[in-house]
């Protein structure tokens, strides 16, 4: 049995998390016949993010871009080294 690996979008998707938001993301088709990700942070006090990309990972960094922005979370990152 092999551990659980942890996804990077996981990663990124903690942040607002410990930051106090709910997040989701979903996947759709688009007109053309393309797959996009929409992924959304929200909190109690009726603040929203929605933002779309193209794949799963790009949608949760945009994310978490325009959460940091506007200063909702930190955009420190931490390096783990092997």
């Amino acid at each position: 049995m092999s551990p659980l690996r942890v996804e990077d979008w996981e990663i990124i998707a903690g942040k607002p998390s410990k930051a106090g938001w709910s997040w989701g993301c979903i996947s759709a088709i688009d007109s053309n016949g393309r797959p996009v990700w929409i992924a959304d942070a929200h909190r109690d006090d009726g603040k929203r993010f929605v933002v779309c990309a193209d794949e799963k990972l790009a949608a949760f960094a945009a994310l978490e871009s325009q959460l940091a922005v506007k200063g909702r979370i930190s955009r420190k990152r931490r390096v783990s080294r092997l």
